[in-house]
């Protein structure tokens, strides 16, 4: 999943590494619990929780992160375990934002598989889109605020 943005790389990734505003954007996202660590670097952790009908408790780790082109997470909730990558590219007057999630069902039975194909991969795309469309929008408003 990639947008383009009317923003400087180096703006794109404060504000997404930025986790006091993440419950603006992270589709789900309740509230950050703890950060550990050195944020956004490798080694690193954000675990946060979802709202009542959401993910429960989620921990991200940072595996690889290069500053100014982006960061590769594992993520791991109660049902999936996978990684997460963002990519930040320069492109004419803004940035292109590429978000992407592989991740694997914990919990396997004759029909995950199906379920996965039918449903479950369906609302993956759809938490995705959400959080970079509501990331597009916090980082307009932040850009136009003149905070990070």
């Amino acid at each position: 999943m990639a947008q383009v943005l009317p923003a400087p790389v180096h703006e794109a990734e404060k504000c997404w590494y930025n986790t006091d505003r993440w419950p603006v954007w992270v589709d789900q996202l309740d509230r950050v619990v703890e950060v550990r660590g050195d944020w956004p670097k490798p080694g690193s952790e954000v675990i946060w929780v979802s709202g009542p009908a959401g993910r429960g408790q989620v921990s991200e780790r940072v595996a690889a992160y290069e500053p100014r082109s982006g960061q590769t997470l594992e993520v791991e909730d109660d049902s999936i375990a996978g990684r997460q990558t963002v990519t930040f590219s320069p492109s004419g007057e803004g940035v292109v934002v590429e978000l992407a999630l592989d991740y694997r069902i914990k919990r396997r039975n004759p029909f995950t598989g199906l379920i996965d194909l039918l449903f479950i991969r369906r609302l993956m795309a759809g938490s995705l889109r959400s959080t970079m469309g509501r990331f597009g929008t916090e980082l307009e408003a932040s850009r136009s605020a003149g905070v990070g």
